[in-house]
């Protein structure tokens, strides 16, 4: 099979670096910074203090520093939230140019593994692409594996992380202690309350609009969130899922991803 690469323009970079970089994003995030190896990619956000998702973002090891990759029109947005956190630790919070890349259904040389499940392929950040594809393409590839996109399918300081399967798809690191709103999830994965998960669904045809209901008959079972012909993401309620879902009058179906067996 051929591997394609495209430029992920809906994506951007920015760079902490400094002497207390990695003790800095570890005390924020959902992932373990602080043993983040030089090259290695790590999935992970920052959440609101109660617990919602904010943003979701990939971490790269640097030599001084780490790397992240955030949805583009969020990243101003996280820059502001860092700079309020800094106070007086010794980092440089800055915006980083270079492009983002996504290499499927194998890692291109010179990309590295996405940490979120197998099939994804990887990631690059630099460099140039092939031209052998576009985002629009990776996209499909995307939601073919079944993962959410939380910058584009969350709905905003609404959703929490394990609602978007971070839990699943190793966003959460449930053993690094303390990070901003690490109660409210520890407590939902270890009381097993999740409700509601971003799911795959198919139908025949174009995508119904965001937001569109699903139906289990007449009782609510969820949202579609964003979509494509055929196939989209929704917020679908866990005890709802049995017996005949529609759309808008269109019957769908739910697919369980493979990495779906760990919820």
């Amino acid at each position: 099979m051929t591997t394609r690469i495209a430029r992920l323009d809906s994506r951007a970079l920015i760079r902490v670096s400094g002497p207390d970089a990695k003790p800095f994003l570890h005390n924020l995030l959902t992932q373990d910074v602080e043993t983040l190896a030089d090259g290695e990619l790590r999935f992970g956000a920052l959440l609101s203090p109660p617990g919602r998702l904010l943003f979701d973002l990939f971490l790269h090891g640097e030599t001084d520093g780490v790397l992240l990759d955030v949805a583009a029109d969020r990243r101003e947005a996280l820059l502001q939230r860092l700079s309020m956190y800094k106070l007086r630790a010794q980092i440089a919070v800055e915006a980083d140019d270079r492009p983002v890349f996504a290499s499927w259904p194998e890692v291109a040389d010179g990309f590295t593994v996405d940490p979120r499940a197998p099939g994804l392929g990887g990631r690059r950040y630099g460099g140039h692409g092939d031209g052998s594809a576009t985002e629009a393409d990776y996209q499909v590839h995307r939601l073919a594996v079944g993962v959410p996109d939380p910058a584009a399918d969350a709905p905003s300081d609404r959703t929490y992380p394990i609602e978007a399967d971070f839990d699943l798809l190793n966003g959460i690191d449930f053993q690094k202690g303390c990070f901003v709103g690490q109660e409210t999830t520890s407590r939902m994965k270890r009381r097993g309350s999740i409700k509601n998960r971003m799911l795959p669904i198919a139908f025949d045809g174009p995508p119904p609009p965001y937001g569109a209901e699903v139906l289990n008959g007449d009782l609510r079972a969820g949202e579609v969130l964003t979509g494509m012909d055929g196939a989209a993401m929704a917020l679908l309620r866990l005890d709802r899922l049995e017996g005949a879902l529609t759309v808008e009058g269109r019957a769908v179906s739910v697919r369980r991803p493979d990495w779906l067996s760990g919820g």
